[in-house]
């Protein structure tokens, strides 16, 4: 069996590096028509080039997300230029990594607004397009690890990709009558965004000066290149995945893996109202037996 995307058209937002790029270039690769979007002409026209000197179909759209101004400049690029829209990657991002009493009021609304809100407005616009259309859709959030687990000095970062994943969630019912999924990637790659990280700077160069990276990273960790998340990006947009919607699904190095969502583990009755001394004797006794655990693993030992 080959996936293919002939015929489908796909905005990618971020998509001028980093994982963004490898999105773009793999729904290229599989037959898609793509708007390449990034805030830096230069990135973003090296991005199309590399699709069309490939024999693929792409164009660019150089404007940060977050505003419905640009959201609509998007899908109205991909309309323009192909005619329709079938596919809305929400990649775009950026990283203000601050602890919590350090972080300033700029460091978290330029996180939530490029993440949160533009999540939001493009996935608004693009729902908008393709219910004129009345042929369904695929749309592909992009959530974090940090947004499942939590990572120090991530609050912004956390708190706008755990509202992600529950953007999934959410749209997956409301859009189930339109035909169009809506799916969240967990993705887990070596890129400049995660060179930031204290401990990960050399690990991010070695891997781009070509190094082999080892199975303790690429299976351990289930982290690798940009191009080995990808390919759950064009599985998600094509035909085969009809079916599955509202799923948090993380992909890096060799891991692939369905996260779980929010749920109760744990649960004791009382005969009437709780007093805080009975929630004690719960904790101690049956609810808090097994606390959850929380944090990525991996960084934690860096």
């Amino acid at each position: 069996m080959t996936i293919s995307l002939d015929g489908k058209v796909a905005v990618v937002t971020g998509s001028g590096r980093g994982i963004g790029r490898a999105y773009a270039r793999a729904l290229a690769d599989a037959g898609a028509a793509v708007v390449v979007n990034d805030v830096d002409a230069d990135v973003a026209d090296e991005a199309v080039t590399s699709i069309t000197g490939a024999g693929g179909r792409a164009v660019a759209e150089v404007v940060p997300v977050g505003t419905a101004e640009a959201a609509d400049r998007l899908v109205g690029r991909a309309v323009e230029a192909f005619g329709r829209l079938d596919i809305m990657v929400t990649n775009a991002g950026i990283l203000r990594d601050r602890v919590l009493w350090k972080m300033t009021d700029d460091d978290f609304d330029s996180v939530i607004s490029t993440h949160l809100r533009g999540t939001f407005t493009c996935v608004r616009s693009a729902v908008n397009r393709m219910k004129e259309q009345g042929e369904g859709g695929r749309i592909l959030v992009v959530s974090s690890i940090a947004g499942q687990r939590g990572n120090f000095g991530q609050t912004n970062y956390a708190a706008a990709k755990a509202g992600i994943a529950a953007f999934a969630r959410t749209w997956a019912m409301e859009l189930a009558r339109l035909k169009i999924t809506a799916n969240a990637i967990v993705p887990n790659a070596l890129t400049r965004m995660v060179a930031s990280i204290p401990g990960m700077g050399g690990i991010v160069d070695a891997a781009e000066n070509g190094q082999t990276i080892p199975d303790t990273i690429r299976k351990g960790w289930g982290m690798g290149l940009p191009e080995d998340v990808a390919p759950l990006a064009v599985f998600l947009a094509s035909d085969e995945a009809a079916g599955i919607t509202g799923q948090c699904i993380g992909l890096g190095g060799d891991k692939l893996a369905l996260w779980s969502h929010p749920r109760e583990i744990s649960i004791a009755y009382s005969d009437g109202r709780w007093t805080p001394e009975g929630i004690a004797d719960a904790w101690q006794t049956a609810v808090g037996l097994q606390p959850e655990t929380y944090g990525i693993s991996f960084l934690q030992k860096q």
